[in-house]
């Protein structure tokens, strides 16, 4: 079943309920809504910052989308790029291009001009929706994008080189165009992090994308009274594949633009959420925050707050350990996922297994897990080795790159994570770390999340990335970049004192106090701190990696 069946579902089932609310803390004044299209957007009068759309105008909006692009000569194996920022226009347009038989092709809103042009070329992009936030960005490289594809801009002020969206979908139909769409028909292209160069296109077909919806909806339990806080940006699997939950139980989302404390706990407040997926660093400026009294919880109305879940990246149990004292009554699940396996889900935690907080978890719903060696033989239980996942949301394929493709794909439906795990008596994996991330020192392999993990514990340490320094006499030591809390002041002499808990051979040999940089979606950019200070010797990596082996 195709997924936009679904929205068609919740427009039958809920038509004039609220599917989607914009907030927009920042926006000191009123939001003038001028766009005919739009006329259907509600703004709350005394809270100017929000606006709603219902399932009725979700649908419509993509119908309108789906026509224009017909219209317009669009239609099967067709590529339609998203570079906006999270707003009630972002999934209309992405179901709409669905409903036109095409491609979705969602781009990254941190991509300079020069990702824009490459993953527009990359991925054969015919047309490219853009906002606002990106007009510096296009003008730079229109001329080179622009020939043979369709600039379509959504915002106030159109630039010349494009085409306004509103005069564009004004007079479409809002009418489901009824192109036929089967589940194996390619439906999006996503494109990975990027953190080893230029992003690789990745291929789904349409079951990955509903398979990814049952998933979140088995793992936690949506009912149509729930409400999720989607805070982390749409182009990426984890945010709206996290959302595809709401959209199985037709139930109602809030797309907040901030991510300060006080930010996320009066959303949850005002907007009465249920289910609220964090990433590390906005948890832990959460409990910070608290920890400081900077915030109160009796400010704020939490009591149908039922579930906390964190993905994107490895999890301090000390994070989640500090959680419950402040949420005690909150559920909680990890989740574990790569765009290559639609997002999360391919493995969790669950709910109720707290005892086991530091793995990644289970094999999610519908889904196989093994542990491999370099031989991609199946290791025994305890074992360390390469994660494979097998289900119904593994990627086609790497579009247009059938070698890294192959690496990847063994030919047996299984993908190479490129993640060392390790299964325990219970059949609960834990990450160790990412195979490229491994440090050879001395011939001894260090896995920075398990240091990371230990630092973590020390009450001055907000944040920490652990990265391989070259070294004449062991190849490689391990570092750590540490930040600091708020106020907080610390010494190498402490942070060495604090490590004598560490085995020798695992403790940091280089301290730095620095900022930690994460992307988009939480993960530290270990190849900027290897970049920034001169510990990305790739060439002497690779050997020491090789000769390991």
């Amino acid at each position: 079943m195709p997924i936009t069946d679904l929205l068609e579902k919740n427009a039958r089932l809920y038509g004039k309920e609220v599917a989607l609310v914009e907030l927009n803390p920042a926006m000191q004044e009123t939001r003038k809504i001028t766009w005919k299209d739009y006329s259907l957007i509600q703004q709350t009068e005394d809270r100017p910052y929000r606006h709603t759309i219902t399932w009725n105008v979700f649908d419509e909006k993509a119908n309108r989308v789906a026509n224009l692009l017909i219209e317009k000569g669009i239609g099967r194996n067709d590529k339609v790029a998203i570079l906006m920022m999270n707003c009630l226009e972002w999934l209309p347009i992405y179901f709409g291009v669905l409903k036109a038989g095409a491609i979705v092709v969602p781009f990254n809103f941190r991509y300079s001009s020069d990702e824009i042009e490459y993953c527009t070329d990359l991925a054969d992009v015919s047309v490219m929706f853009f906002g606002p936030e990106f007009i510096g960005r296009i003008e730079a490289i229109e001329e080179k994008i622009s020939k043979g594809r369709l600039l379509i801009y959504v915002g106030d002020n159109c630039p010349t080189f494009a085409e306004d969206y509103r005069e564009l979908v004004q007079d479409c139909s809002s009418q489901p165009p009824l192109i036929p769409i089967s589940d194996d028909d390619d439906a999006a292209i996503y494109f990975s992090s990027g953190t080893t160069g230029f992003p690789k296109a990745i291929l789904h077909k349409h079951r990955s994308l509903t398979h990814s919806a049952i998933v979140e909806q088995k793992h936690h339990l949506q009912k149509h009274e729930d409400v999720f806080l989607c805070i982390p940006p749409l182009y990426h699997t984890g945010a709206k594949m996290h959302w595809f939950g709401s959209l199985m139980s037709g139930s109602k989302a809030v797309l907040l633009k901030g991510t300060s404390p006080e930010t996320i706990l009066k959303a949850v407040s005002d907007e009465k959420c249920t289910i609220v997926w964090l990433l590390v660093p906005w948890a832990q400026d959460i409990l910070d925050a608290l920890d400081r009294g900077d915030v109160k919880l009796s400010d704020y109305k939490l009591d149908q707050w039922r579930l906390m879940h964190i993905g994107a990246q490895p999890v301090p149990p000390s994070l989640i350990q500090h959680w419950k004292q402040y949420f005690p009554n909150h559920q909680y699940d990890t989740n574990y996922g790569l765009s290559e396996s639609i997002g999360p889900g391919c493995v969790h935690l669950g709910i109720g297994n707290e005892r086991k907080i530091g793995a990644i978890g289970i094999p999610g719903y519908g889904w196989e897990c093994k542990i491999v060696d370099e031989e991609y033989n199946t290791v025994e239980q305890g074992k360390v080795g390469e994660l494979c996942v097998k289900g119904p949301g593994v990627m086609e394929c790497y579009y247009k790159n059938p070698d890294a493709s192959k690496e990847v794909l063994p030919g047996d439906g299984w993908l190479k994570t490129g993640d060392v795990a390790m299964m325990d008596e219970d059949g609960f994996y834990f990450l160790v770390d990412r195979k490229k991330d491994v440090i050879v020192s001395g011939g001894e392999n260090l896995y920075p999340v398990q240091i990371e993990d230990y630092l973590r514990k020390n009450d001055k340490i907000h944040d920490v990335a652990v990265i391989g320094f070259p070294d004449e006499r062991l190849g490689e030591i391990a570092g750590a970049i540490i930040q600091l809390k708020e106020g907080v002041t610390a010494t190498e002499e402490e942070i060495n004192e604090f490590c004598t808990g560490l085995p020798r051979y695992k403790r940091p040999k280089k301290v730095i106090f620095a900022e930690v940089p994460r992307n988009a979606t939480g993960k530290i950019e270990k190849p900027a701190l290897r970049k920034r200070y001169g510990a990305d010797n790739l060439v002497a990596r690779e050997n020491q990696i090789h000769s390991k082996r």
